[in-house]
């Protein structure tokens, strides 16, 4: 894998009560590598309205991934198959203490493309927010892309 990557990121939620998922998805530049055993993406988060960036750096291995935003966002959340785990996510708004009790991780790694997909329930101040999926695809950038 190259250093130079692009980064298809979807984030699925099935909010309480609602039908059908609210979808996020993105497609960025990025840069990964690999380090003690762990692999690494890290790319810059334009938010709507601010002219602040966050920086994004997820790192994944086994059964474990961690999703570290700073800047205009600040949150390190944790993802480990099988547990949950409590972090407090920081917004322009405001604090919010969210709960992250992950399903399934799986990562499916070959030459050229790394698939992480994340099965999780989220909480908001101990309340059940949504049952939520993370899924990348990350490629070498002259490959190109898709969700």
């Amino acid at each position: 894998m190259d250093k130079e990557v692009l980064l298809a990121l979807k984030g699925l939620q099935y909010a309480v009560g609602e039908e059908g998922a609210e979808a996020l998805e993105t497609i960025t530049a990025a840069e990964y590598y690999e380090r003690s055993g762990s692999r690494y993406v890290i790319y810059d988060e334009v938010t709507e309205g601010y002219s602040d960036t966050t920086k994004n750096i997820i790192k994944f291995k086994d059964s474990l991934v961690e999703v570290t935003k700073k800047g205009l966002m600040n949150v390190h959340m944790v993802f480990e198959e099988n547990k949950k785990n409590m972090t407090t996510y920081g917004t322009p708004f405001g604090n919010i203490l969210i709960g992250i009790d992950t399903g399934k991780i799986s990562i499916e790694e070959a030459d050229d493309a790394i698939k992480v997909n994340v099965d999780y329930t989220l909480e908001a101040n101990y309340e059940h927010l949504a049952d939520c999926k993370i899924e990348m695809n990350i490629r070498n950038r002259e490959q190109g892309i898709s969700l």
